[in-house]
């Protein structure tokens, strides 16, 4: 972490125990959310009325988009609490709640054994991880974004994004294995549930990670001033609503493209091309590790020529590559992994900078809140539903108008980046 960094700009001891810690912690809360999309192939048929697989999973995906609902809701809630009580609190509460919903979804009844009651609990497990999902984006943001050197925070941002990938790689690399080492009556019957159960159980490795962690020095500053404490909510909408619109417009395209490549790609190949899942899944492990490897030098060439023109080049890219990705998009391996890869490059324009463009918006008394909310509102209109609106497509004979989709919301990020200003060099309030 402290590679390939200027003089002046080197990070300390104690920030790089921060990073360190809030990116580990941060990769266990996001396996617990990447292992449902990972499995919803395999585990749907589970939950619904037998009959159609399709519809099983396409109810499956619904659920998926419904624990997005929950995520603005705790970006409001959870963000608010880690505003008022600091990000080290806030970031404690937020995976014990992810990992606990895990624990219910490993060992939730079938459908077979308790009727319509087992989609109520896959329902309500997902609503809770949601709610905890809404409030780790701004919360891990805002304490590694606060925790950073002034001239690496895109760096420093860039580690939030590294843990995200890393915890969706660990769910793949389940599911790889998994699927490899299981046949199939083993894997949908029982072995599905093995993934949730190691997320839950890593979840107290990051709870320990986080309770032992340092509060950042920005929220002690802003916490020993004597004027009386603000709802956080209220000063964003009151003082902030342009800032606020603005992370909700750098999130369309980001979240929107992220989860079809990152998230959703490996079953979507599986389903239009027919290529075994455990090829598909393969492909995005590769890709995943060639993306994490690059996002830190993605958040070094921001913190070097700013945010703008590497998120602009992430946009624009898209625009260019969504009709070739899915038009070319068939049952080879090699042509799927060369497919991810192009579009994991591209993406680091967009996550190596989303934490720390999205931090430098807000000063630090809502700043959590801020960047959680409106985050968390651009996630579940756009991100969250993505699975589910390109499996409809398909499923209705519109599969070739996918690209489309993917190319207008890479045509709004490039709008929205081009016209936002440049916050690299602005000093974090």
């Amino acid at each position: 972490m402290t590679a390939a960094v200027a003089t002046g700009t080197r990070l300390a001891p104690h920030q790089r125990k921060a990073l360190v810690a809030g990116a580990i912690g941060n990769t266990v809360e996001w396996v617990d959310w990447a292992v449902y999309a990972t499995f919803a192939p395999i585990f749907a048929a589970q939950f619904f009325a037998p009959g159609d697989r399709t519809a099983a999973l396409l109810y499956t995906l619904a659920v998926f988009a419904v624990g997005f609902v929950m995520r603005p809701i705790g970006g409001a809630v959870l963000g608010a609490y880690a505003d008022r009580h600091g990000r080290k609190k806030g970031l404690t509460l937020t995976i014990g709640l992810m990992s606990g919903a895990s624990a219910v979804i490993a060992i939730a009844p079938t459908y077979a054994q308790v009727g319509v009651l087992a989609p109520v609990v896959l329902v309500l497990a997902r609503l809770v991880q949601g709610f905890s999902a809404g409030g780790e984006f701004g919360s891990s943001s805002t304490f590694m974004v606060e925790s950073a050197a002034p001239e690496r925070r895109a760096f420093a941002g860039s580690w939030q994004q590294v843990s995200v990938g890393a915890g969706t790689l660990l769910a793949a690399g389940m599911g790889t294995v998994l699927t490899t080492v299981l046949d199939g009556p083993a894997l949908e019957t029982w072995g599905w549930r093995v993934a949730f159960g190691v997320g839950a159980l890593l979840g107290l490795v990051g709870l320990w990670l986080r309770v032992s962690v340092a509060e950042t020095e920005a929220f002690t500053r802003a916490a020993q001033d004597p004027a009386p404490r603000r709802n956080a909510f209220v000063v964003m909408v009151r003082e902030h609503p342009g800032a606020a619109l603005r992370v909700v417009g750098i999130t369309i395209a980001g979240t929107l493209i992220y989860y079809m490549w990152v998230s959703y790609m490996p079953a979507y190949a599986h389903l239009t091309t027919g290529i075994p899942l455990r090829d598909a899944l393969l492909a995005n492990t590769i890709a995943l590790l060639v993306f994490l490897a690059v996002l830190p030098f993605g958040g070094l060439l921001s913190d070097r020529i700013g945010r703008k023109p590497t998120m602009i080049a992430f946009a624009g890219g898209f625009v260019v590559f969504a009709w070739p990705a899915f038009h070319f998009l068939g049952d080879s391996f090699w042509g799927l992994l060369g497919i991810e890869l192009i579009g994991m490059l591209l993406i680091v324009g967009y996550s190596a900078n989303c934490a720390v463009v999205m931090a430098e918006q807000f000063p630090a008394e809502v700043r959590s809140t801020g960047v959680g909310l409106p985050y968390a509102l651009a996630v579940a209109l756009f991100g969250g539903t993505a699975p589910y609106v390109t499996t409809w497509m398909t499923s209705s004979g519109l599969g070739d108008l996918v690209w489309l989709y993917v190319a207008i919301a890479a045509l709004i990020g490039v709008v929205v980046y081009a016209t936002m200003p440049e916050t690299r060099g602005r000093r974090l309030q």
